[in-house]
């Protein structure tokens, strides 16, 4: 073998090496990147946001079954809409005493609303899931009256639950994680009422009147 093939053949396995090289090059970049995306998402969609909610438990327990299955009240009975048109969303201290003016039951929740509230003359300071920024008007009386929506529609099968949820609240804005949801991708949500957000009010509006409708309709 000549001295010219030597050095071809040599040239030819160091360039095979180079390429290799290159190609770990390349691999060991896309993996980083892999890595760095899946860190990213989950600090973004895990991590970040149970640091971003403070959990608070509700001053008084309430058990909506006991009072729609085993009293057999309507929703309209404590949320209801006033002469004005306006809606009650959260009952007054008032609202309660027509039959809580002393304990009828026994029970912790009953006790402690009637000797700290009711006793006491004072509002029960709410933690309200759905409590909108001021600059976002929405109306009940439009999805209620006017499009015959069901409370189910957006607030699920409250009527059947027997105590309240923790309350989540943002520590930035001071809102409730209601508003946004728990999955703030939208691709696990199961049902409707699993989050507030903007679009998902967006395709209910498109999907029943063809149209997504201007800004200033809920901005204010």
């Amino acid at each position: 073998m000549s001295e010219f093939d030597d050095k071809s053949k040599d040239a030819s396995v160091n360039g095979d090496g180079a390429g290799a090289k290159t190609g770990n090059g390349g691999v060991v970049v896309f993996l980083s990147f892999l890595v760095g995306l899946i860190a990213a998402l989950i600090i973004g969609w895990v991590v970040f946001p149970a640091a971003l909610y403070s959990e608070k438990e509700q001053p008084v327990q309430f058990s909506h079954d006991l009072h729609v299955n085993g009293e057999y009240m309507e929703c309209s009975s404590c949320h209801y809409f006033r002469a004005d048109g306006t809606f009650a969303g959260v009952p007054k201290l008032y609202d309660c005493t027509g039959c809580h003016e002393y304990a009828i039951g026994n029970t912790e929740a009953e006790l402690n609303f009637v000797d700290n509230y009711v006793v006491e003359g004072k509002e029960v300071p709410w933690l309200i899931y759905s409590k909108q920024p001021d600059c976002v008007f929405f109306s009940h009386a439009a999805h209620v009256k006017e499009a015959g929506m069901d409370c189910v529609s957006c607030h699920g099968h409250i009527g059947t639950s027997t105590s309240l949820k923790t309350y989540q609240e943002n520590r930035i804005t001071g809102y409730s994680r209601d508003i946004w949801g728990k999955d703030i991708t939208g691709i696990f949500k199961k049902q409707p009422w699993d989050s507030m957000k903007m679009d998902d009010c967006a395709r209910c509006h498109e999907r029943e009147t063809g149209s997504k409708g201007a800004c200033f309709q809920c901005h204010k």
